[in-house]
């Protein structure tokens, strides 16, 4: 690239006290350096800038002061930077604004209102504060050292508290979008698949971002692309998308029809519960992700930019799992089965399938298993047989006592099996 285009992608870069930043191994005095070398032509000079950056402002998921100030050059590396450098710099954004949240969010999607209420606790004021009160107290010459330097870090703007760190590069990331809307017409599908995923994470700007991704939608001929945005419009939108993305359910294409019923599985769930005029709407949508499961529509173009970290089969089972009260057969088992490998995100999956059968009407206590309804039978009887048992902290127990129903193998199994009646498949 010319330096005339070099110089405006990094317009303003040195006017940054990068030295007074912080990024994982100190002061970020080196990023303005790596930020222009990623835009460079010589190919061994890019590679290893970018491993710089990603083991520095986003090491092991950790963000830091540095991290938001970059946020802007990759913004504009991303919409006109080289065209080696756009799909790392899109990949960056999302990777400094949610981490990995990809894989322990879904099938819900980012909670922003928590993680703002949980960070505000923890600025880097409040955490300042703490720490001068916990100096002014220790007499450990030390303690009072490392105290003394915690203090100074959270006064130059860093805190030590997750949420609260990570939100600045999220709110930096958040402020850029407006600016990426017109990657959803570029030509480079890479670009196209890779911009409707990182627009999925930001659902406080749904209400701008959905009439981008139903204009993407009209236009796009690029499967992934379609299915992408498919599903980023379920995570960020609310029932009203439920007709819009409907017809998808019925294209040839199964990768296209998996992401109008992941998205359209956590749109029935989002709000009031489903009525009776969603039923046909609901099997469908049971259908195609029971078929996903078994038989796992292929993404081969940007796998690293499909959700759940390109786990098809293993999202389509968590989008599954709360609407499994609703299936004419037993679909929890086949859920289960695909989450194996995972037995953390397998009790995830139960939990919200119980949590489904009983949507917040809990008994009062234990009653008859023959009066519940045949989805929640069904439910309760692979909890029984499968669990998953005895996982750290223990949710699914935690979640049948909280419903009021027996907590322990033998209790359920005794439970949905009743004295003289045949063991049930």
């Amino acid at each position: 690239m010319t330096k005339e285009q070099h110089d405006g992608l990094l317009a303003g870069l040195d006017d940054i006290d990068w030295a007074r930043l912080h990024h994982a191994y100190g002061s970020a005095h080196d990023v303005p350096g790596q930020l222009r070398l990623v835009c460079c032509d010589d190919e061994a000079s890019r590679k290893n800038a970018w491993l710089h950056l990603f083991n520095t402002i986003f090491h092991q998921g950790s963000r830091y002061t540095s991290s938001a100030a970059a946020v802007p050059f990759f913004a504009r590396i991303a919409r006109s930077g080289p065209q080696h450098a756009r799909p790392t710099a899109l990949e960056m954004l999302t990777r400094l604004a949610v981490d990995w949240h990809d894989e322990y969010t879904l099938p819900a999607g980012i909670d922003t209102a928590t993680w703002r209420t949980v960070a505000a606790e923890n600025t880097p004021e409040k955490m300042a504060a703490w720490y001068g009160e916990q100096l002014a107290a220790e007499d450990d010459p030390e303690r009072r050292r490392i105290l003394k330097g915690a203090r100074d870090f959270c006064l130059e703007g860093g805190t030590p508290d997750a949420h609260a760190s990570t939100l600045p590069s999220y709110d930096a990331v958040r402020t850029e979008l407006h600016l990426l809307y017109t990657l959803l017409e570029d030509p480079d599908p890479e670009i196209r698949v890779r911009t409707a995923y990182l627009l999925a994470w930001f659902p406080e700007e749904g209400t701008r971002t959905i009439p981008h991704l139903m204009a993407c939608l009209d236009r796009e001929q690029h499967a992934q692309t379609t299915a992408t945005a498919l599903v980023a419009a379920g995570l960020i939108g609310d029932r009203s998308l439920r007709p819009r993305l409907q017809p998808y359910l019925a294209v040839p294409e199964p990768l296209v029809r998996w992401g109008a019923a992941t998205g359209l599985a956590r749109l029935l769930m989002t709000g009031s519960r489903p009525d009776a005029s969603d039923e046909e709407l609901i099997a469908r949508v049971i259908d195609e992700l029971t078929q996903a499961i078994t038989t796992p529509p292929s993404a081969p173009d940007v796998p690293e930019a499909v959700y759940n970290e390109g786990n098809i089969r293993g999202y389509a089972a968590r989008a599954l799992a709360p609407l499994s009260v609703h299936a004419s057969h037993p679909v929890l088992p086949l859920i289960v089965d695909a989450l194996s490998a995972d037995k953390a995100i397998a009790a995830e999956a139960v939990t919200a399938a119980l949590a489904g059968a009983f949507s917040g009407e809990a008994p009062p206590g234990i009653v008859p298993f023959a009066a519940l309804n045949a989805g929640t039978q069904n439910i309760l009887r692979c909890v029984a047989r499968r669990g998953p048992w005895d996982q750290y902290e223990t949710p699914v127990e935690n979640c049948l006592r909280d419903l009021g129903l027996p907590d322990s193998p033998a209790a359920l199994c005794e439970y949905v099996q009743p004295a003289g009646n045949a063991p049930s498949s």
